[in-house]
């Protein structure tokens, strides 16, 4: 896969020579608005990792430095900045990670040593924020890197389990604020990571708003991840993912028949298969 994002229906951008009118029939500012559009859709799109700040944590029996990382998407105006703070030592187990499976592809991609002095000095810290800013880039430029299910886990993980601890202990508000944040990052990293990264943090999101007692947007969570799982697998999440829409779209009045009818069919298909726990009990299981 190519690292630029082209149109999918228009790969070659012939849509420009052909699905339009003629050039000779177009004023200039059209022809420069049509060739503004094609050169949109042949923008590559990239990650882009910037470590601004970073701030000195004391506790009784420990003291260290989390660094913010924001991650941006590049080839379009993103704005919607997200962030999440990291340590040395994530950094540390992320990059042995990585050598484990990809010891040779990042032969050259170093990264920043461990200080045995001075590590909170303001100088220090500013340094290694660029670093570490310039070692995120360099394990983006590396293809099978930015693929890899190690690099989603990086950015994601541990809000990931935040996150499913605070649901365990039924505070569906700040664990639907952590989920926010992964699956922005997740959305980011869309063109790099199958779809599938997405349902669990989808059905997630739809037990918190379901809990909440916000219907529509639980029905709006799980609907969303229903197509890749129809498409990609994850049979555990379908028959409580449909259970759920169902539920919901009828205290919604929204058309359920279909959805209905293939949950009926999966059981009937899979009868002693299929999964009996409702959705909420299958999310409070992840992560633990």
């Amino acid at each position: 896969m190519a690292d630029s994002e082209w149109d999918p229906e228009d790969p070659t951008g012939s849509a420009f020579h052909d699905g339009e009118p003629g050039c000779s029939g177009l004023t200039t500012k059209e022809l420069q608005q049509q060739l503004r559009a094609v050169k949109q859709r042949e923008r590559p799109v990239r990650l882009l990792f910037e470590i601004p700040s970073a701030r000195v944590i004391k506790n009784t029996l420990s003291k260290y430095v989390v660094y913010e990382v924001v991650v941006m998407r590049s080839g379009s105006f993103d704005s919607r900045r997200v962030s999440v703070e990291r340590r040395y030592n994530d950094f540390s187990l992320f990059h042995h990670n990585l050598l484990k499976e990809f010891n040779e592809e990042l032969e050259d991609v170093v990264l920043p040593r461990k200080h045995l002095t001075k590590n909170f000095s303001p100088e220090i810290i500013a340094e290694r924020r660029i670093e570490l800013q310039d070692y995120l880039a360099k394990l983006y430029a590396t293809r099978c890197v930015r693929y890899s299910q190690h690099f989603a886990t990086f950015f994601t993980e541990q809000e990931q389990r935040r996150a499913h601890s605070l649901l365990r202990a039924g505070q569906f508000k700040p664990a639907l604020e952590q989920l926010q944040t992964v699956l922005e990052i997740q959305e980011k990293l869309a063109a790099w990571q199958s779809a599938t990264l997405l349902v669990p943090t989808l059905c997630a999101l739809a037990v918190c708003y379901r809990d909440l007692e916000d219907a529509e947007q639980a029905f709006a969570a799980a609907h969303r991840a229903l197509p890749p799982l129809r498409r990609y697998g994850l049979k555990n999440y379908r028959a409580p993912l449909l259970d759920l829409l169902v539920d919901v779209g009828y205290q919604l009045g929204r058309p359920v028949a279909q959805l209905q009818e293939e949950l009926t069919v999966l059981k009937d298909a899979e009868r002693g298969l299929v999964s009996s726990c409702s959705l909420k009990e299958l999310v409070v299981q992840e992560f633990i």
